[in-house]
């Protein structure tokens, strides 16, 4: 039985959510009937299985009763990121055909121009909070509605946006293969037991819940019967601090947050008792080699690493003691095979650069919603999946990432890959952030930019900090990657996933 209704039968006053500033505690019992109760509103509003939902909602309990609702009423429910503009929101509320929007009163500006000033398929935009113009409050709704199940229960899943670093973003619809709600997926039941999930863990979730890896991972965890502590917003110390409070035994992290924690001052590092992790999973972005031998040195061999995307195409593990055999790897695949192809698709030899596509060992597949030609483009004709990452395999199958095609910078006909530039910049002790692009030079085409986000309370003479750290990159890689020039900028447009949002910075240069 993996589903938190199983466990809300037989432990119902466990824990199955803790908000880690406030404490705030949500028992498998209180999850079970909360979520029953909104699927019961979300019948009565008059949605049958297959309809869909939206909701923007910040982190806080009510995130996973709204999900675990629409999960066992057979909806398909997307998450829309908290820091989009309404016209960003409209498109997903749009173009994902939601017919209900849930918001909060902190949010609850955005979906108030959605509502007003947009054409969207939504019917009712509910609020969690007290109610206003335009808005039903969720709570008043929810009185008259039953705690037990609906008749009929039937499997929803989440159908996410990709981030649109490169343009607008795609709702990644997978195929559903679950004909009851407590079924897992393969490659999920693989994962729980790889990575030890079940009624023991207790999983430290610092990042935003409407993510792919956060979403996925928490409900892995209530579907095992773990406990998992929501932060409200990552802060590097308090992660340290939360993980001792509540003795923490699996966590999920993105490299900026390794990066950030690393570059805290050496006796607030150590001021903490993390003994009790066990499993530190890390995804998203690449993750720099001395960034991630640093975390291995300080957490010990509990550091694990997958590589995925919100597509499901494949996935590929490795852990601690495999990574430094195989430093910069990001592992082996699991339930399926991976295959790296030219741009022409034909299949290239061991050790050499291409697109990296999966084979799927298991019954699993995915569309981008209501684009056809996009889907095309990630399909290989074998049949094999693409999310345009590029890669290679090294002698023992192990897989490695360059970087995204769309990144790419071709110099004087030379491939350079700006991940590599990054991970080397980041290792300064001034640099807080950084981004490397191409931009447009007349003689080879493109050249190297770096913009940097220095370190607070740096004080910058640009022109002589420039050129330190371009001294420090020649002395790190050759001079061909090296970037010919590198701005600063006060913060730098990251995304909440860990991922740069690259495009107006590159737009600002062309």
């Amino acid at each position: 039985m993996y589903h938190p209704n199983h466990f809300a039968q037989i432990d119902p006053n466990k824990p199955a959510i803790i908000m880690a500033a406030s404490g705030e505690v949500v028992t498998y019992q209180q999850l079970d009937q909360r979520s029953n109760q909104i699927a019961h509103l979300l019948r009565n509003l008059g949605l049958k299985a297959g309809d869909h939902i939206a909701l923007q909602v910040e982190n806080r309990p009510e995130f996973f009763e709204i999900v675990w609702a629409a999960q066992r009423s057979g909806l398909v429910f997307t998450a829309v990121s908290t820091y989009l503009t309404a016209e960003e929101t409209a498109y997903i509320a749009d173009n994902s055909d939601s017919k209900v929007f849930i918001t909060t009163q902190k949010l609850v500006h955005i979906a108030d121009k959605v509502r007003r000033e947009h054409t969207t398929q939504v019917q009712h935009f509910l609020l969690l909070d007290e109610p206003q113009e335009g808005f039903t409050s969720l709570s008043e709704l929810l009185k008259d509605c039953p705690v037990t199940p609906v008749n009929n229960e039937e499997p929803g899943m989440m159908m996410l946006y990709s981030s649109g670093t490169t343009g607008r973003p795609k709702g990644v619809l997978p195929k559903q293969t679950a004909t009851t709600i407590d079924e897992l997926h393969p490659s999920w039941l693989a994962l729980s037991q790889v990575y030890s999930f079940d009624q023991d863990a207790i999983y430290l979730s610092p990042a935003p819940l409407y993510h792919a890896a956060p979403l996925a991972w928490n409900m892995l965890v209530l579907r095992t019967g773990g406990t998992t502590v929501i932060m409200e917003h990552f802060n590097a110390e308090q992660s340290l601090a939360v993980i001792e409070r509540y003795k923490v035994t699996h966590s999920q992290w993105v490299p900026i947050m390794f990066i950030r924690m690393l570059k805290l001052d050496e006796a607030v590092r150590t001021r903490y008792d993390l003994t009790s992790m066990r499993m530190a999973i890390h995804a998203s972005a690449p993750c720099p080699v001395d960034t991630k031998q640093k975390m291995i040195d300080w957490w010990g061999p509990v550091i694990n690493e997958y590589y995925a995307a919100t597509e499901g195409a494949g996935i590929t593990l490795i852990d601690s003691a495999q990574w430094l055999q195989h430093r910069g790897s990001v592992g082996l695949p699991i339930n399926c095979k991976v295959h790296i192809t030219s741009d022409d698709g034909r299949e290239l030899a061991q050790g050499e650069t291409g697109t990296i596509f999966f084979e799927s060992l298991v019954d699993s597949d995915f569309h981008y919603y209501k684009d056809k030609v996009k889907t095309a483009e990630a399909h290989h004709q074998q049949g094999w999946k693409t999310t345009g990452d590029l890669g290679y395999v090294d002698e023992d199958g192990y897989l490695y990432l360059t970087d995204r095609k769309a990144f790419m910078i071709i110099s004087g006909g030379v491939n350079i890959y700006p991940q590599e530039v990054e991970s080397t910049l980041i290792q300064h002790d001034d640099v807080v952030d950084v981004a490397v692009f191409g931009i447009p030079n007349e003689e080879f085409g493109e050249e190297v930019k770096a913009v940097v986000q220095h370190r607070e309370g740096l004080n910058v003479d640009t022109d002589s900090e420039a050129m330190k750290l371009l001294a420090y990159c020649r002395e790190k890689m050759s001079h061909i990657k090296c970037p010919r020039s590198i701005d600063f900028i006060e913060e730098l447009p990251r995304l909440d996933n860990g991922k740069l949002y690259k495009k107006p910075l590159q737009q600002a240069y062309s």
